[in-house]
Protein backbone atom coordinates (compact mmCIF):
# COMPACT_ATOMS: atom_id res chain seq x y z
CA UNK A 1 0.00 0.00 0.00
CA UNK A 2 2.96 2.35 0.92
CA UNK A 3 4.24 1.91 -2.80
CA UNK A 4 1.46 3.66 -4.04
CA UNK A 5 2.19 6.59 -2.11
CA UNK A 6 3.96 9.44 -3.33
CA UNK A 7 7.39 10.05 -1.93
CA UNK A 8 6.56 13.28 -0.41
CA UNK A 9 3.07 11.63 0.90
CA UNK A 10 5.27 8.39 2.92
CA UNK A 11 7.83 11.18 4.68
CA UNK A 12 4.67 12.92 6.33
CA UNK A 13 3.67 9.27 7.55
CA UNK A 14 5.15 9.65 10.61
CA UNK A 15 4.48 12.85 11.74
CA UNK A 16 0.75 11.80 11.20
CA UNK A 17 0.95 9.05 13.47
CA UNK A 18 2.69 11.36 16.15
CA UNK A 19 -0.29 13.87 15.85
CA UNK A 20 -2.57 11.07 16.08
CA UNK A 21 -0.72 9.49 19.43
CA UNK A 22 -0.43 12.75 20.96
CA UNK A 23 -4.38 13.23 20.44
CA UNK A 24 -4.96 10.22 22.52
CA UNK A 25 -2.67 10.84 25.43
CA UNK A 26 -4.05 14.26 26.03
CA UNK A 27 -7.37 12.66 26.55
CA UNK A 28 -5.86 9.64 28.68
CA UNK A 29 -6.24 6.80 26.35
CA UNK A 30 -2.64 5.76 27.01
CA UNK A 31 -3.05 2.34 24.81
CA UNK A 32 -4.02 4.28 21.40
CA UNK A 33 -1.20 6.91 22.13
CA UNK A 34 1.22 3.65 22.19
CA UNK A 35 -0.15 2.30 19.49
CA UNK A 36 0.16 5.04 17.29
CA UNK A 37 3.86 6.20 18.44
CA UNK A 38 5.04 2.15 17.59
CA UNK A 39 3.19 2.97 14.33
CA UNK A 40 5.24 5.98 13.45
CA UNK A 41 8.66 3.79 14.65
CA UNK A 42 7.18 1.09 12.13
CA UNK A 43 6.87 3.52 9.38
CA UNK A 44 10.20 5.20 10.04
CA UNK A 45 11.73 1.59 9.84
CA UNK A 46 10.15 0.76 6.16
CA UNK A 47 11.03 4.07 4.77
CA UNK A 48 15.10 3.73 6.12
CA UNK A 49 14.82 7.32 7.86
CA UNK A 50 17.16 8.30 9.71
CA UNK A 51 17.49 7.79 13.48
CA UNK A 52 17.53 11.84 14.46
CA UNK A 53 14.17 12.07 13.21
CA UNK A 54 12.51 9.59 15.51
CA UNK A 55 13.38 11.06 19.25
CA UNK A 56 9.73 12.47 19.20
CA UNK A 57 8.63 8.72 19.04
CA UNK A 58 11.05 7.91 21.84
CA UNK A 59 10.07 10.62 24.30
CA UNK A 60 6.41 10.52 23.42
CA UNK A 61 6.62 6.43 24.66
CA UNK A 62 8.62 7.39 27.58
CA UNK A 63 5.24 9.95 28.31
CA UNK A 64 3.05 6.96 27.78
CA UNK A 65 5.15 4.88 30.23
CA UNK A 66 5.23 7.68 32.60
CA UNK A 67 1.71 7.87 32.52
CA UNK A 68 1.55 4.35 33.34
CA UNK A 69 3.80 4.41 36.00
CA UNK A 70 6.05 1.94 34.49
CA UNK A 71 9.32 3.97 35.12
CA UNK A 72 12.19 1.44 33.80
CA UNK A 73 10.62 1.62 30.97
CA UNK A 74 10.00 5.47 30.84
CA UNK A 75 13.42 5.99 31.03
CA UNK A 76 14.82 3.79 28.62
CA UNK A 77 12.71 5.91 25.91
CA UNK A 78 14.06 8.69 27.58
CA UNK A 79 17.68 7.61 27.15
CA UNK A 80 17.10 7.12 23.58
CA UNK A 81 15.48 10.48 22.84
CA UNK A 82 19.07 12.13 24.79
CA UNK A 83 21.08 11.00 21.99
CA UNK A 84 20.01 13.68 19.87
CA UNK A 85 19.17 16.43 22.45
CA UNK A 86 21.78 18.84 20.52
CA UNK A 87 19.75 18.07 17.47
CA UNK A 88 16.63 18.84 18.60
CA UNK A 89 14.73 22.49 18.22
CA UNK A 90 14.54 24.43 21.27
CA UNK A 91 10.85 23.74 21.68
CA UNK A 92 11.46 19.98 21.57
CA UNK A 93 13.98 20.10 24.05
CA UNK A 94 11.77 22.20 26.08
CA UNK A 95 9.05 18.84 25.54
CA UNK A 96 12.06 16.39 26.60
CA UNK A 97 13.59 18.70 29.63
CA UNK A 98 9.65 19.17 30.98
CA UNK A 99 8.07 15.70 30.79
CA UNK A 100 11.64 13.89 31.76
CA UNK A 101 11.29 16.32 34.94
CA UNK A 102 7.45 14.86 35.25
CA UNK A 103 8.92 11.22 35.04
CA UNK A 104 10.57 12.53 38.48
CA UNK A 105 8.29 13.84 40.06
CA UNK A 106 5.77 11.18 39.81
CA UNK A 107 8.36 8.57 41.48
CA UNK A 108 9.11 11.70 44.52
CA UNK A 109 12.39 12.04 43.40
CA UNK A 110 11.77 16.01 43.39
CA UNK A 111 15.74 16.82 43.44
CA UNK A 112 16.43 15.24 40.08
CA UNK A 113 12.61 16.31 39.17
CA UNK A 114 14.01 20.35 40.07
CA UNK A 115 17.18 20.11 37.78
CA UNK A 116 15.00 19.33 34.60
CA UNK A 117 12.68 21.82 35.07
CA UNK A 118 15.51 24.39 36.05
CA UNK A 119 17.10 23.02 32.59
CA UNK A 120 14.00 24.06 30.64
CA UNK A 121 13.40 27.50 32.29
CA UNK A 122 16.50 28.37 30.81
CA UNK A 123 16.47 27.06 27.75
CA UNK A 124 13.03 28.63 27.09
CA UNK A 125 14.60 31.71 28.50
CA UNK A 126 16.77 32.37 25.33
CA UNK A 127 13.86 32.41 23.06
CA UNK A 128 11.50 35.41 23.83
CA UNK A 129 8.54 33.94 21.35
CA UNK A 130 8.53 31.05 23.64
CA UNK A 131 6.67 32.50 26.58
CA UNK A 132 3.79 29.50 26.72
CA UNK A 133 6.73 27.45 27.67
CA UNK A 134 8.32 29.36 30.13
CA UNK A 135 4.95 29.89 32.29
CA UNK A 136 4.47 26.15 31.87
CA UNK A 137 7.88 25.32 33.16
CA UNK A 138 7.41 27.97 36.01
CA UNK A 139 4.02 26.04 37.19
CA UNK A 140 6.18 22.76 37.29
CA UNK A 141 9.08 24.36 39.34
CA UNK A 142 6.32 25.84 41.70
CA UNK A 143 4.74 22.15 42.31
CA UNK A 144 8.43 20.99 42.90
CA UNK A 145 9.08 24.22 45.34
CA UNK A 146 6.17 23.14 47.19
CA UNK A 147 6.96 19.72 47.31
CA UNK A 148 10.45 20.26 48.76
CA UNK A 149 8.67 22.78 51.45
CA UNK A 150 10.37 26.31 49.58
CA UNK A 151 7.31 27.84 50.06
CA UNK A 152 8.48 31.63 49.25
CA UNK A 153 9.79 30.21 46.15
CA UNK A 154 6.50 28.35 45.14
CA UNK A 155 4.64 31.41 45.44
CA UNK A 156 7.30 33.66 43.70
CA UNK A 157 6.57 30.82 40.12
CA UNK A 158 2.94 30.46 40.97
CA UNK A 159 2.19 33.99 40.80
CA UNK A 160 4.63 35.10 38.22
CA UNK A 161 2.78 32.92 35.62
CA UNK A 162 -0.98 33.25 36.79
CA UNK A 163 -1.36 36.26 34.72
CA UNK A 164 -0.70 34.42 31.91
CA UNK A 165 -2.73 31.41 32.01
CA UNK A 166 -5.75 34.12 33.26
CA UNK A 167 -5.08 36.21 30.04
CA UNK A 168 -4.99 32.91 27.65
CA UNK A 169 -8.04 31.01 29.66
CA UNK A 170 -5.97 28.02 29.55
CA UNK A 171 -7.96 25.52 31.67
CA UNK A 172 -5.72 22.90 32.57
CA UNK A 173 -2.74 25.27 33.78
CA UNK A 174 -5.66 27.37 35.52
CA UNK A 175 -6.90 23.97 37.24
CA UNK A 176 -3.24 23.11 38.10
CA UNK A 177 -2.25 26.76 39.79
CA UNK A 178 -5.83 27.46 41.80
CA UNK A 179 -4.62 23.72 43.04
CA UNK A 180 -1.03 24.26 44.26
CA UNK A 181 -2.27 27.75 46.06
CA UNK A 182 -4.98 25.63 48.09
CA UNK A 183 -1.83 23.33 48.91
CA UNK A 184 0.41 26.15 49.29
CA UNK A 185 -1.70 28.29 51.88
CA UNK A 186 -1.83 24.38 53.51
CA UNK A 187 1.97 24.12 54.05
CA UNK A 188 1.67 27.84 55.40
CA UNK A 189 -0.48 27.02 58.03
CA UNK A 190 -3.13 29.09 56.59
CA UNK A 191 -6.22 26.94 56.28
CA UNK A 192 -8.76 29.85 56.32
CA UNK A 193 -7.05 31.10 52.86
CA UNK A 194 -6.95 27.36 51.85
CA UNK A 195 -11.04 27.66 52.47
CA UNK A 196 -11.01 30.90 50.65
CA UNK A 197 -9.41 29.79 47.34
CA UNK A 198 -11.04 26.06 47.37
CA UNK A 199 -14.54 28.14 47.63
CA UNK A 200 -13.72 30.27 44.42
CA UNK A 201 -11.89 27.41 42.34
CA UNK A 202 -13.30 27.73 38.84
CA UNK A 203 -14.26 24.40 37.96
CA UNK A 204 -13.27 23.56 34.06
CA UNK A 205 -14.24 21.00 31.83
CA UNK A 206 -11.79 18.37 29.94
CA UNK A 207 -8.97 18.46 32.55
CA UNK A 208 -6.36 15.58 32.30
CA UNK A 209 -6.43 12.96 34.60
CA UNK A 210 -2.98 13.65 35.89
CA UNK A 211 -4.25 17.26 37.17
CA UNK A 212 -7.48 15.73 38.61
CA UNK A 213 -5.15 12.89 40.25
CA UNK A 214 -2.94 15.66 41.68
CA UNK A 215 -5.92 17.81 42.55
CA UNK A 216 -7.73 15.13 44.51
CA UNK A 217 -4.34 14.50 46.82
CA UNK A 218 -4.36 18.04 47.96
CA UNK A 219 -8.26 18.16 48.69
CA UNK A 220 -7.75 14.90 50.66
CA UNK A 221 -5.15 16.53 53.01
CA UNK A 222 -7.39 19.28 53.06
CA UNK A 223 -10.42 18.01 54.50
CA UNK A 224 -8.09 15.93 56.69
CA UNK A 225 -7.19 19.06 57.97
CA UNK A 226 -10.33 20.50 58.91
CA UNK A 227 -11.56 17.54 60.32
CA UNK A 228 -13.73 16.09 57.46
CA UNK A 229 -12.86 12.86 57.19
CA UNK A 230 -15.74 11.21 55.11
CA UNK A 231 -15.13 13.87 51.93
CA UNK A 232 -11.20 13.23 52.50
CA UNK A 233 -11.85 9.40 52.05
CA UNK A 234 -14.12 10.71 48.73
CA UNK A 235 -11.32 12.15 46.87
CA UNK A 236 -9.43 8.98 48.16
CA UNK A 237 -11.36 6.73 46.53
CA UNK A 238 -11.56 9.06 43.18
CA UNK A 239 -7.84 8.79 43.20
CA UNK A 240 -8.19 4.58 43.36
CA UNK A 241 -10.70 4.90 40.71
CA UNK A 242 -8.12 6.67 38.49
CA UNK A 243 -5.42 4.59 39.20
CA UNK A 244 -7.43 1.65 37.89
CA UNK A 245 -8.28 3.07 34.77
CA UNK A 246 -4.37 3.75 34.30
CA UNK A 247 -4.27 -0.25 34.90
CA UNK A 248 -6.46 -1.16 32.87
CA UNK A 249 -4.80 1.10 30.09
CA UNK A 250 -1.89 -1.04 31.05
CA UNK A 251 -4.26 -4.12 29.51
CA UNK A 252 -5.52 -2.20 26.93
CA UNK A 253 -1.57 -1.58 25.74
CA UNK A 254 -0.16 -4.66 25.79
CA UNK A 255 -3.07 -6.00 23.77
CA UNK A 256 -2.46 -3.38 21.24
CA UNK A 257 1.09 -4.40 21.16
CA UNK A 258 -0.18 -7.83 20.01
CA UNK A 259 -2.00 -5.80 17.71
CA UNK A 260 0.65 -4.26 16.29
CA UNK A 261 2.86 -7.28 15.96
CA UNK A 262 0.46 -9.17 14.06
CA UNK A 263 0.01 -6.22 11.37
CA UNK A 264 3.92 -5.99 11.05
CA UNK A 265 4.22 -9.52 10.49
CA UNK A 266 1.91 -9.38 7.39
CA UNK A 267 3.28 -5.75 6.54
CA UNK A 268 6.83 -7.86 6.09
CA UNK A 269 5.80 -10.76 4.27
CA UNK A 270 4.37 -8.23 1.55
CA UNK A 271 7.47 -6.08 1.95
CA UNK A 272 9.45 -9.55 1.29
CA UNK A 273 8.31 -9.54 -2.12
CA UNK A 274 8.15 -6.47 -2.65
CA UNK A 275 11.85 -6.42 -2.07
CA UNK A 276 12.36 -9.41 -4.35
CA UNK A 277 11.21 -7.12 -7.03
CA UNK A 278 13.55 -4.10 -6.21
CA UNK A 279 16.64 -6.64 -6.18
CA UNK A 280 15.90 -7.10 -9.72
CA UNK A 281 15.84 -3.50 -10.55
CA UNK A 282 18.46 -2.90 -8.48
CA UNK A 283 20.67 -5.15 -10.98
CA UNK A 284 19.67 -4.06 -13.86
CA UNK A 285 20.50 -0.60 -12.73
CA UNK A 286 24.11 -2.08 -11.27
CA UNK A 287 24.53 -2.79 -15.03
CA UNK A 288 24.11 0.58 -16.30
CA UNK A 289 26.25 1.75 -13.03
CA UNK A 290 29.56 -0.33 -14.56
CA UNK A 291 28.95 0.98 -17.80
CA UNK A 292 28.71 4.39 -16.98
CA UNK A 293 31.38 3.54 -14.25
CA UNK A 294 33.41 2.08 -16.74
CA UNK A 295 33.05 5.15 -19.50
CA UNK A 296 34.13 7.51 -16.59
CA UNK A 297 37.33 5.56 -16.38
CA UNK A 298 38.03 5.78 -19.80
CA UNK A 299 36.98 9.10 -20.21
CA UNK A 300 39.73 9.88 -17.31
CA UNK A 301 42.26 7.81 -19.07
CA UNK A 302 42.02 10.11 -22.44
CA UNK A 303 41.76 13.12 -20.36
CA UNK A 304 44.94 12.48 -18.40
CA UNK A 305 46.79 11.16 -21.53
CA UNK A 306 45.82 14.40 -23.11
CA UNK A 307 47.43 16.25 -20.24
CA UNK A 308 50.67 14.40 -20.20
CA UNK A 309 50.99 15.66 -24.02
CA UNK A 310 50.23 19.12 -23.59
CA UNK A 311 52.53 19.22 -20.43
CA UNK A 312 54.87 17.47 -22.55
CA UNK A 313 54.88 20.47 -25.36
CA UNK A 314 54.61 23.15 -22.57
CA UNK A 315 58.34 21.30 -21.30
CA UNK A 316 59.60 21.16 -24.76
CA UNK A 317 58.58 25.47 -25.45
CA UNK A 318 59.90 25.93 -21.97
CA UNK A 319 63.35 24.24 -22.83
CA UNK A 320 63.79 26.09 -26.21
CA UNK A 321 62.66 29.73 -24.59
CA UNK A 322 65.53 28.96 -22.50
CA UNK A 323 67.86 27.75 -24.67
CA UNK A 324 67.17 30.53 -26.75
CA UNK A 325 67.89 32.88 -23.86
CA UNK A 326 71.45 31.32 -23.22
CA UNK A 327 72.20 31.43 -26.93
CA UNK A 328 71.34 35.20 -26.89
CA UNK A 329 73.31 36.42 -23.71
CA UNK A 330 76.42 34.24 -25.09
CA UNK A 331 75.96 36.10 -28.71
CA UNK A 332 75.54 39.51 -26.47
CA UNK A 333 78.83 38.58 -24.25
CA UNK A 334 80.46 38.10 -27.59
CA UNK A 335 78.96 41.69 -29.29
CA UNK A 336 79.04 43.65 -25.99
CA UNK A 337 82.83 42.91 -25.25
CA UNK A 338 83.88 43.46 -28.51
CA UNK A 339 87.93 42.44 -29.48
CA UNK A 340 88.14 45.63 -30.75
CA UNK A 341 87.28 46.95 -27.04
CA UNK A 342 89.31 45.14 -25.48
CA UNK A 343 92.55 45.14 -27.17
CA UNK A 344 92.51 49.14 -26.85
CA UNK A 345 91.93 49.10 -23.32
CA UNK A 346 94.77 46.38 -22.95
CA UNK A 347 97.21 48.20 -25.28
CA UNK A 348 96.58 51.64 -23.60
CA UNK A 349 97.33 49.68 -20.44
CA UNK A 350 100.48 48.33 -21.45
CA UNK A 351 101.43 51.91 -22.73
CA UNK A 352 100.64 53.39 -19.44
CA UNK A 353 101.89 50.44 -17.47
CA UNK A 354 104.33 52.01 -14.43
CA UNK A 355 103.95 50.35 -11.41
CA UNK A 356 100.97 48.65 -8.97
CA UNK A 357 98.89 51.36 -8.87
CA UNK A 358 98.66 51.96 -12.54
CA UNK A 359 97.24 48.52 -13.39
CA UNK A 360 93.78 48.96 -12.12
CA UNK A 361 92.22 49.26 -15.16
CA UNK A 362 93.93 46.10 -16.43
CA UNK A 363 92.85 43.99 -13.33
CA UNK A 364 89.29 45.90 -13.92
CA UNK A 365 88.84 44.49 -16.77
CA UNK A 366 89.78 41.13 -15.96
CA UNK A 367 87.41 41.46 -13.37
CA UNK A 368 84.81 42.38 -15.40
CA UNK A 369 85.34 39.83 -18.60
CA UNK A 370 85.43 37.44 -15.67
CA UNK A 371 82.35 38.28 -13.92
CA UNK A 372 80.75 38.60 -17.41
CA UNK A 373 81.15 34.53 -17.96
CA UNK A 374 80.23 33.92 -14.67
CA UNK A 375 76.62 35.33 -15.16
CA UNK A 376 75.66 34.19 -18.59
CA UNK A 377 74.37 31.46 -17.11
CA UNK A 378 72.08 32.86 -14.13
CA UNK A 379 68.85 33.78 -13.79
CA UNK A 380 68.97 35.67 -10.96
CA UNK A 381 71.59 37.50 -9.09
CA UNK A 382 71.73 40.02 -5.89
CA UNK A 383 71.28 43.43 -6.78
CA UNK A 384 74.65 44.15 -5.12
CA UNK A 385 76.34 41.90 -7.67
CA UNK A 386 74.78 43.66 -11.01
CA UNK A 387 75.73 47.41 -9.28
CA UNK A 388 79.69 46.26 -8.62
CA UNK A 389 79.48 44.56 -12.25
CA UNK A 390 78.06 47.95 -13.43
CA UNK A 391 80.81 49.84 -11.23
CA UNK A 392 83.38 47.83 -12.93
CA UNK A 393 82.33 48.57 -16.12
CA UNK A 394 81.43 52.40 -15.66
CA UNK A 395 85.36 52.87 -14.10
CA UNK A 396 86.90 51.57 -17.47
CA UNK A 397 84.72 53.51 -19.17
CA UNK A 398 85.25 56.69 -17.65
CA UNK A 399 88.85 57.34 -19.35
CA UNK A 400 87.68 57.39 -22.72
CA UNK A 401 84.53 59.42 -21.95
CA UNK A 402 86.51 61.94 -20.49
CA UNK A 403 86.13 64.80 -17.54
CA UNK A 404 82.66 66.01 -18.65
CA UNK A 405 81.29 62.21 -17.98
CA UNK A 406 79.04 62.19 -14.78
CA UNK A 407 77.78 58.99 -13.44
CA UNK A 408 75.31 59.30 -10.10
CA UNK A 409 73.93 56.13 -8.64
CA UNK A 410 71.00 57.25 -5.90
CA UNK A 411 69.98 54.47 -3.57
CA UNK A 412 67.60 54.00 -0.79
CA UNK A 413 68.69 53.25 1.84
CA UNK A 414 65.93 50.97 2.97
CA UNK A 415 67.00 48.77 0.41
CA UNK A 416 69.14 45.18 1.10
CA UNK A 417 71.38 45.11 -1.84
CA UNK A 418 72.47 41.74 -0.71
CA UNK A 419 68.61 40.23 -0.43
CA UNK A 420 67.10 41.81 -3.19
CA UNK A 421 67.34 39.80 -6.93
CA UNK A 422 67.24 40.87 -10.08
CA UNK A 423 67.18 39.06 -13.47
CA UNK A 424 70.83 38.90 -14.56
CA UNK A 425 72.26 41.47 -17.18
CA UNK A 426 69.35 44.23 -15.79
CA UNK A 427 71.70 47.12 -15.45
CA UNK A 428 74.16 46.27 -17.71
CA UNK A 429 72.85 46.02 -21.05
CA UNK A 430 71.10 49.17 -20.66
CA UNK A 431 73.66 51.20 -19.10
CA UNK A 432 75.84 49.53 -21.86
CA UNK A 433 73.85 50.83 -24.58
CA UNK A 434 73.34 54.19 -22.74
CA UNK A 435 77.58 54.71 -22.70
CA UNK A 436 77.36 52.93 -26.55
CA UNK A 437 74.53 54.61 -28.12
CA UNK A 438 74.41 57.79 -26.49
CA UNK A 439 76.82 59.32 -24.52
CA UNK A 440 80.24 58.32 -26.39
CA UNK A 441 79.42 60.62 -29.27
CA UNK A 442 77.82 63.90 -27.09
CA UNK A 443 79.13 66.97 -27.56
CA UNK A 444 79.28 68.61 -23.66
CA UNK A 445 78.28 67.28 -20.44
CA UNK A 446 77.21 63.49 -20.09
CA UNK A 447 75.23 62.38 -17.53
CA UNK A 448 74.32 58.59 -16.98
CA UNK A 449 72.06 58.43 -13.79
CA UNK A 450 71.17 55.13 -11.92
CA UNK A 451 68.47 55.52 -9.36
CA UNK A 452 66.92 52.78 -7.03
CA UNK A 453 64.11 52.94 -4.27
CA UNK A 454 61.64 51.47 -2.65
CA UNK A 455 57.95 51.65 -3.77
CA UNK A 456 54.84 51.41 -1.02
CA UNK A 457 53.08 48.15 -2.27
CA UNK A 458 56.69 45.57 -1.87
CA UNK A 459 58.01 46.61 -5.40
CA UNK A 460 61.71 48.46 -6.25
CA UNK A 461 62.22 50.46 -8.76
CA UNK A 462 64.96 50.99 -10.94
CA UNK A 463 65.30 53.64 -12.98
CA UNK A 464 68.52 54.18 -15.88
CA UNK A 465 68.74 57.29 -17.88
CA UNK A 466 71.00 59.37 -19.79
CA UNK A 467 71.24 62.32 -21.88
CA UNK A 468 72.38 61.43 -24.70
CA UNK A 469 69.39 61.86 -27.35
CA UNK A 470 67.39 59.67 -26.36
CA UNK A 471 66.22 56.60 -28.09
CA UNK A 472 67.14 56.04 -31.55
CA UNK A 473 66.07 52.94 -33.86
CA UNK A 474 69.32 53.94 -35.90
CA UNK A 475 72.49 54.78 -34.28
CA UNK A 476 75.88 55.26 -35.58
CA UNK A 477 76.93 52.88 -33.07
CA UNK A 478 74.92 50.16 -34.25
CA UNK A 479 74.39 46.82 -33.03
CA UNK A 480 73.00 43.57 -33.16
CA UNK A 481 70.39 44.57 -30.36
CA UNK A 482 70.51 40.85 -29.02
CA UNK A 483 71.21 43.03 -25.06
CA UNK A 484 67.40 44.46 -25.18
CA UNK A 485 66.36 40.72 -26.44
CA UNK A 486 68.05 39.01 -23.97
CA UNK A 487 66.34 41.30 -21.50
CA UNK A 488 62.84 40.95 -22.84
CA UNK A 489 62.65 37.22 -23.63
CA UNK A 490 64.26 36.71 -19.76
CA UNK A 491 61.43 38.96 -18.23
CA UNK A 492 58.65 37.51 -20.18
CA UNK A 493 59.46 33.68 -19.68
CA UNK A 494 59.52 34.61 -15.94
CA UNK A 495 56.53 37.00 -15.83
CA UNK A 496 54.79 33.49 -16.99
CA UNK A 497 55.52 31.83 -13.47
CA UNK A 498 54.79 34.72 -11.09
CA UNK A 499 51.19 36.48 -10.50
CA UNK A 500 52.41 39.81 -9.93
CA UNK A 501 55.01 40.79 -13.48
CA UNK A 502 58.14 42.71 -13.68
CA UNK A 503 57.31 45.73 -15.49
CA UNK A 504 59.68 47.42 -18.01
CA UNK A 505 59.24 51.23 -19.56
CA UNK A 506 61.35 52.69 -22.15
CA UNK A 507 60.81 56.09 -22.46
CA UNK A 508 62.51 59.63 -23.51
CA UNK A 509 62.66 62.00 -21.15
CA UNK A 510 64.41 65.42 -20.60
CA UNK A 511 67.41 64.77 -18.18
CA UNK A 512 69.61 66.94 -16.22
CA UNK A 513 69.15 70.33 -14.72
CA UNK A 514 69.83 71.35 -18.68
CA UNK A 515 66.82 69.52 -19.61
CA UNK A 516 68.30 67.24 -22.57
CA UNK A 517 66.77 64.78 -24.13
CA UNK A 518 67.89 61.21 -22.91
CA UNK A 519 66.51 57.85 -22.80
CA UNK A 520 65.30 56.10 -19.34
CA UNK A 521 64.59 52.51 -19.11
CA UNK A 522 62.29 51.98 -15.89
CA UNK A 523 61.84 48.60 -14.11
CA UNK A 524 59.19 47.57 -11.23
CA UNK A 525 60.39 44.74 -9.64
CA UNK A 526 57.97 42.68 -6.49
CA UNK A 527 59.96 41.88 -3.55
CA UNK A 528 58.61 38.23 -3.81
CA UNK A 529 59.28 37.87 -7.41
CA UNK A 530 60.21 33.70 -7.74
CA UNK A 531 63.04 33.41 -10.51
CA UNK A 532 62.04 29.48 -9.99
CA UNK A 533 60.33 28.24 -13.65
CA UNK A 534 57.97 26.59 -11.97
CA UNK A 535 54.28 28.04 -11.26
CA UNK A 536 53.84 29.40 -7.71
Amino acid sequence: MLSEISDKSRESLPDICLNLADVFVKQGRYDLGSFWYNRSLSISDSLNMPDEQRFPAYYGLAQVNMELRDFALCDYYYDLASHYYDKMHPFEKHIYLNNRGNSYYYRQDYETALGYFRRSLEVVNQYPDMTFERNLTMINLGEIFLMLDCTDSASYYLQECRGFFDSIHHATALYCIDTQLMELALKQGNVALARERLKHAVKYDNVEPNMIHVRNRYLQRYFEKVGDYERAYHYLEENHHIDDSIRNERVKMRAAELKLKYTQDSTLMKKEISIREKENQVLQLYQWLYMIVGGGFLLVAVVSVIVLYRKRLRDREQWRMQNAITSLRLENVRNRISPHFIFNVLNREMNLHKGEEESQNLIGLTKLIRRNLELTDCLAVSLADELEFVDTYVGLEKESLGKDFDYQLDLDCKIDLKVVKVPSMLLQIPVENAIKHGLRLKEGKRLLRIQIRLLLDNQVEIVVSDNGGGYRKVSVNHGTGTGMKVITQTIQLLNTYNSRPIQMKINNVLVGEEKEMGCEVRFVIPLNYSYQLKKN
